[in-house]
């Protein structure tokens, strides 16, 4: 069914302790529908900085449950939005995208430049790796998340994202300048480059597919040279909410986060105030968009395909 049913988690800027910080959404765009299922109001949220703790973040689905994260606590929800479980871990802070494959879940742990594995069945996390750049390239560093022998917090690549696939462990964050693999051994290898400041890269069919974030476009490239650019949604600044009341000047229209394959021609992508796009590569053209909100502190961060209508 075409177009299908997504979920999207978002954050605000700018929101003050007990106001909403974003939240989860269904949306259904064959009927211009939107669901907020989650309120994010928690009281427990870190206000230095940034967006940090501010909102859910990655997505992803496991055994008919949904887990979604939230900086240093991966939540986990039934299928009516219920928290069933949820669980930490030290190395696990300001964290970003969620990717699922074969039965495990793979964590980008920004605060730590790290990613961690988290095992459903066992309900922990049983595996880590620390991503460094240094004078002779990339190199990673396995880790045990349940032992004291971690990296120190730094953030220093603000490593935000992350692909599992068979071909191997696929990273990238806003200061790596390049989308990472990691194929075991802990050795690192740069797939391709990428502009700083990226969100969501992914390889898809023959080339790389991202949120190309500092240049409010979403981008797929091709090995043989293929480029297809969508300019993400702007709308007349006298539409939007709350301009201006972001002290550090992070919420801006256009940013662009959140992005989901929907088959082999057709993407859906994020940006800010809370919107979400259909785009056909094919034809290059916009098929679509719905907006959350107008308030343009509130930005899309996860983005998948509902797998439970």
């Amino acid at each position: 069914m075409f177009p299908p049913k997504l979920i999207a988690t978002s954050v605000v800027r700018g929101a003050r302790q007990g106001q909403s910080h974003g939240g989860v959404y269904l949306i259904d765009f064959a009927h211009r529908e939107v669901q907020q299922v989650v309120d994010w109001n928690t009281g427990d949220i870190d206000f230095t900085g940034r967006g940090w703790d501010r909102g859910l973040r990655g997505i992803a689905f496991h055994g008919g449950e949904v887990y979604i994260a939230a900086s240093d606590e991966l939540f986990v929800y039934d299928r009516v939005f219920r928290i069933v479980r949820s669980f930490r871990n030290r190395y696990l802070k300001h964290c970003h995208e969620i990717s699922a494959y074969e039965g495990r879940l793979f964590v980008a742990s920004t605060g730590f430049d790290s990613l961690l594995r988290f095992d459903p069945q066992t309900q922990r996390f049983d595996w880590a790796l620390h991503i460094a750049e240094g004078q002779e390239g990339w190199a990673g560093r396995v880790y045990d998340p349940n032992g004291p022998a971690g990296p120190p917090l730094q953030n220093l690549l603000h490593l935000n994202n992350v692909h599992a696939e068979q071909s191997g462990l696929y990273l990238s964050g806003m200061r790596t300048r390049a989308l990472l693999r990691f194929g075991g051994s802990e050795r690192i290898a740069v797939h391709c480059s990428l502009p700083e400041g990226v969100h969501n890269a992914r390889p898809f069919r023959d080339g790389v597919l991202f949120n190309d974030t500092a240049a409010d476009r979403v981008r797929f490239v091709s090995r043989s040279g293929e480029q297809c650019a969508f300019r993400t949604p702007h709308f007349d600044p006298g539409e939007i909410e709350f301009a201006g009341v972001d002290d550090a000047k992070i919420a801006r229209q256009g940013f662009g986060r959140g992005l989901c394959p929907l088959d082999s021609k057709r993407i859906a992508a994020g940006s800010s105030p809370s919107t979400v796009t259909i785009y056909d590569l094919e034809q290059r053209s916009r098929l679509g968009s719905v907006t959350l909100t107008m308030d343009i502190r509130n930005a899309i961060h996860g983005l998948e395909v509902w797998p439970y209508a």
